[in-house]
C-alpha cells in the first residue's frame, strides 16, 4: 500500500518540505499525518480524506457536491447512522451507497447491511460532512422521537407502544417524514410522486 505523502506528492498537493515539516511533527505529538496537515494549514480536511481513500482504494464522495436520495436515506434508521458516522447516497446496481467516515469498519457495514436488507458499497467522506448531511435528513426524525417520547400517555401504554416500535422504524414511515421535510425544506408548493417499473420519482 502506497503511503500517504507519497500519494499527495505524486498529486501535487503538498512539497517534499511540508512533508518533512509534517512528519516531523506528527512523532513530535504522536497524532495522525492527516490531522497535522490539516491543523498546519497545509490541506484542507477533504484532500486528506480523498487521498486517503485512494490509498486503500475507496471511492472518494463531496457531499456537498452529491445528490443524497431520500428513498435511501430511509433504508437505514439515523440512530445508526449516527453511531457510525454514514450515512446512505443512493442505491446503485441493488446496492446501498453508503458515505462513511471510517469505512474500514467492517462491523459498521455489516449492520448497515442488516438494516438495510441489502449489500452495502461503502465510499469515503469527511466526517464533517456525513454529519451535516445526517443532521439535516434525520432532523425530523430525532424531532419526532423527542415529542413522542414527552407525551403522557397512559391508556393502553403497552399496546400503543409496540406499535411505536413497529412503525418507527417501518421504512415507509421514514421515507414519507423525509420527503415532507425535504420539500419543506426546498420551499416546495406541493409534492410529485412518478412510479416507474423499477423505482419511484
Amino acid at each position: 500500500m502506497r503511503q500517504l505523502g507519497d500519494i499527495l506528492l505524486e498529486n501535487g498537493l503538498l512539497t517534499a518540505d511540508q512533508l518533512a515539516n509534517s512528519q516531523a511533527q506528527q512523532q513530535q505529538e504522536g497524532t495522525s499525518l492527516g490531522r497535522v496537515l490539516v491543523d498546519l494549514g497545509y490541506l484542507s480536511e477533504a484532500q486528506v480524506v480523498s487521498a486517503l481513500a485512494a490509498q486503500i482504494g475507496l471511492e472518494y464522495l463531496d457531499l456537498s457536491e452529491t445528490t443524497i436520495e431520500t428513498g435511501a436515506v430511509a433504508l437505514i434508521p439515523g440512530a445508526l447512522c449516527r453511531r457510525y458516522t454514514a450515512i446512505p447516497v443512493r442505491i446503485e446496481a441493488d446496492r446501498l451507497v453508503v458515505a462513511m467516515a471510517d469505512p474500514s469498519n467492517v462491523f459498521a457495514i455489516d449492520d448497515l447491511r442488516s438494516a438495510a436488507g441489502m449489500d452495502v458499497k461503502a465510499v469515503v467522506a469527511t466526517k464533517s460532512d456525513v454529519m451535516g448531511a445526517i443532521d439535516r435528513f434525520y432532523r425530523s426524525e430525532a424531532e419526532l422521537g423527542s415529542l413522542s417520547t414527552s407525551l403522557d400517555v397512559q391508556d393502553d401504554e403497552e399496546d400503543l407502544s409496540s406499535v411505536h416500535e413497529v412503525t418507527e422504524e417501518a421504512p415507509i414511515v421514514r421515507f414519507v417524514n423525509l420527503l415532507i421535510t425535504q420539500a419543506i425544506q426546498d420551499g416546495a408548493s406541493d409534492i410529485h410522486l412518478e412510479p416507474t417499473e423499477t423505482d419511484l420519482r
